[in-house]
């Protein structure tokens, strides 16, 4: 059976405010944690300027994308 309950974790503890679940007590569960502190995992910035390799194209790529769109349709 899997059944999805919204609680709230104080201490080690999962607190349910649901009474029909101590008919449950003492069975195996899994529990989902569905907003993780943010602040506990910290990514690397990331630099992006490493990824591009600079062309003429770049630099006017509005204008590119002009010319690429005018005759895309009949």
């Amino acid at each position: 059976m899997l059944a999805a309950v919204r609680g709230v974790i104080q201490g080690n503890t999962v607190v349910i405010e649901n009474e029909d679940m101590r008919a449950y007590d003492g069975t195996e569960v899994i529990v989902t944690l569905l907003e993780y502190p943010a602040h506990l995992k910290k990514k690397a910035p990331v630099d992006w300027d490493s990824f591009v390799k600079p062309s003429e194209r770049g630099k006017h790529v509005d204008e590119y994308m002009k010319e690429m769109r005018e005759d895309d349709r009949m």
